[in-house]
């Protein structure tokens, strides 16, 4: 464990109202002793670094100008929340961050009160800071008061479509709310699209020093009343190709781009828009991902994601590896298909590393699409490719693609056309928590007609998927597989393309049937090893496929055994659901099947280890042994059952 850094300062602020105490130059002295805390903080825990220490004098700042919790930080996605959580009364168990029982990785409400909204998908701060304020004038009442709302977005968040929904309903309503634009010109990925260029643009006229200087000038001049201020401000910043015309025309009062570390800056002007402001205003900061870190700062991804790490070099403590990861496998695999198949294309969005699609974008840049944040264009930008004549994946989290439902289902669906869904982090994935685990899409698209639903039992089935997939040309197909590395197993040079709709036997025996659908396969394997001590010899099966369902093999395991147990990593209404679906209709029931299904639970399950995670699902090989023994009516000595 690294030594933990000297914060006198820091030390005296147990809530935000103690920074009021301080003068500016001891505030930009609580920020230095505030970057130096985070850092020692997630050395231990591991975390998002980078999107922190980019915020850290504007957490300051903000904490010392407005009255929190009255007043509303909302911090979009949330992945710089930790300087806020350590100046908002959680300093004491900042090292228990993503862990079990531990703070979240994101904001939360039921963490705190300095936590007005959830957040851990982006492009929602705006939207919830004009529902804030508009609560605030019709006399609404939550904890902590309602004062003023400030929405923290950055650039690449301020790329989705909702943000701009939000911008033209607050513009329209003229509510008093504050937005501040983050540009850090680095959001996980390098940000994409026109909206990144026109923010460069803003302030790439110039070098930054004399940008700074004219925005100190600027400063100057807002304590006059804040329209004619802000007004003139705008003007000094003509000459260097600055504006905010965009935001302008969408009704709000623009400023910037300041220095966003700069503590002389950011204090003045947000004191000035503080005791100013009629309407929405916009507050646009330049910012540096990783800023006072270097190895931070020199990362690839500066520093989005880390692992736990030496403070002194930066050098990341990671486990070594005994498989490849699923993101892996399938980035590999797409890419040798598209080797020899030029109608490949692959869509993401704002997550090429995490979905394996850089290994593609490497190989095909011409081919491989980043579309920022705006899954829901993501989407229809398939369907469209698809209907071109052209393969595309659309490469996204589970999580992340329920953005895209609606066009899933209008766009993709109804239409019948062959978009391949590559749907990375299915199931429980750990630290990151109920916002990002990939409980529901298994759910939500195995009950739309025509569409393919399939979920790897290892990363050699994926590989087989992926080929599957590419081959695949009758309507939308969609393959699920987890974070993190596979089981081990040998991988084949080439994927099989499986037949659709057919599942697998793994090892025939008596008595129960285990039907897996995905990598809980592993678990039951355990789990079975674990029954022929107990004198059962349970059948194992690996569906493969949620839709179609591998009928002839389901009714030939629910006839020929006593007892049927499905697996999967999803909610109710999933692979389990459409199996008792058939059973009934077919009558299976009434011979005396005893049927059960094992799906994650009707809650959201908090952050802690995968492992945890799914012992507090109730779905480890303890957990399906249990289940079994319950079904069969045979009684267990020392434990309970599932």
């Amino acid at each position: 464990m690294s030594a933990r850094p000297d914060t006198p300062l820091l030390d005296r602020v147990n809530k935000p109202e103690d920074l009021k105490q301080f003068s500016d130059t001891e505030l930009a002295q609580v920020a230095h002793e505030l970057r130096l805390e985070t850092i020692s903080a997630v050395s231990e825990t591991g975390g998002h670094l980078g999107a922190g220490l980019g915020v850290v004098e504007l957490t300051t700042a903000l904490h010392a100008v407005f009255d929190t919790p009255r007043d509303k930080i909302i911090w979009d996605v949330g992945h710089q929340c930790y300087p806020h959580k350590i100046l908002t009364g959680r300093r004491d168990r900042i090292r228990t961050l993503r862990t079990k029982n531990g703070l979240s990785g994101f904001t939360k409400r039921s963490e705190s009160v300095f936590d007005p909204f959830g957040a851990a998908h982006s492009s929602t701060s705006i939207s919830a800071a004009l529902g804030f304020a508009v609560a605030r004038d019709l006399g609404g009442q939550c904890e902590g008061g309602l004062g003023d709302a400030i929405a923290v977005i950055g650039d690449g968040s301020i790329s989705a479509g909702m943000a701009y929904e939000a911008m033209n309903n607050a513009g329209h309503l003229s509510k008093r709310l504050f937005v501040v634009l983050n540009d850090n010109e680095m959001s996980i990925a390098p940000p994409v699209g026109a909206m990144s260029s026109y923010l460069s643009r803003l302030y790439a006229g110039e070098p930054f020093q004399e940008l700074k200087a004219a925005a100190k000038g600027a400063v100057s001049l807002l304590p006059e009343p804040f329209r004619e201020g802000a007004k003139r401000a705008k003007e000094m910043l003509k000459g260097m190709a600055v504006g905010g015309t965009l935001f302008e025309e969408l009704g709000f009062s623009y400023i910037g781009p300041i220095d966003g570390h700069d503590m002389d800056q950011l204090l003045p002007v947000l004191r000035t828009m503080h005791e100013r402001a009629t309407g929405p205003v916009m507050l646009h900061i330049v910012t540096k991902k990783g800023k006072g870190y270097a190895p931070a700062e020199n990362a690839r991804d500066k520093g989005h994601a880390t692992a736990k790490f030496d403070v002194v070099t930066g050098k990341q403590h990671k486990a070594p590896s005994n498989a490849p990861s699923y993101t892996n496998v399938f980035g590999q695999t797409l890419t040798e298909l598209a080797a020899e198949d030029d109608k490949i294309v692959a869509v993401t969005a704002a997550m090429p590393d995490g979905t394996g699609l850089n290994l593609f974008a490497e190989r095909y840049p011409s081919r491989c699409f980043d579309v920022a944040i705006a899954e829901q264009h993501g989407v229809t930008f398939c369907a469209a490719l698809a209907a071109g004549g052209m393969k595309p994946f659309c490469t996204m989290y589970s999580t992340f693609l329920q953005r895209g439902y609606d066009q899933i289902v209008h766009d993709v669906a109804i239409q019948g056309l062959p978009v391949r869904f590559a749907i990375d982090r299915a199931g429980l994935v750990g630290a990151d928590g109920a916002t990002h685990a990939g409980s529901f899409d298994i759910a939500y698209l195995a009950n739309l007609p025509g569409m393919v639903v399939m979920a790897a039992a290892d990363e050699a089935e994926l590989k087989h998927m992926v080929a599957t997939a590419a081959a695949y040309d009758d309507g939308p197909i969609a393959f699920r597989y987890p974070r993190g590395e596979g089981v081990g197993v040998d991988l084949p040079e080439k994927g099989e393309i499986l037949e659709i709709g057919k599942g697998r036997m793994i090892k025939q025996g008596q008595r129960v049937a285990l039907l897996s659908f995905g990598t809980r396969l592993d678990e039951v394997k355990k789990a079975a090893e674990a029954l022929r001590a107990k004198g059962i010899t349970p059948t194992i099966a690996d569906a493969r496929f949620a839709k179609p369902l591998d009928a002839d093999m389901i009714l030939d395991l629910a006839q020929s055994h006593e007892a049927l147990i499905t697996i999967e990593e999803g909610a109710v209404g999933g692979f389990g659901s459409h199996v008792a679906q058939l059973l009934a209709e077919r009558g299976v029931f009434d011979d005396g099947l005893k049927y059960r299904s094992m799906v994650l639970p009707d809650v959201f399950i908090d952050h802690a280890s995968p492992s945890d995670m799914y012992d507090t699902a109730a779905m480890n090989a303890e957990h399906i042994v249990a289940k079994v023994l319950d079904t069969l009516g045979i009684a267990q000595i020392g434990s309970q059952s599932a």
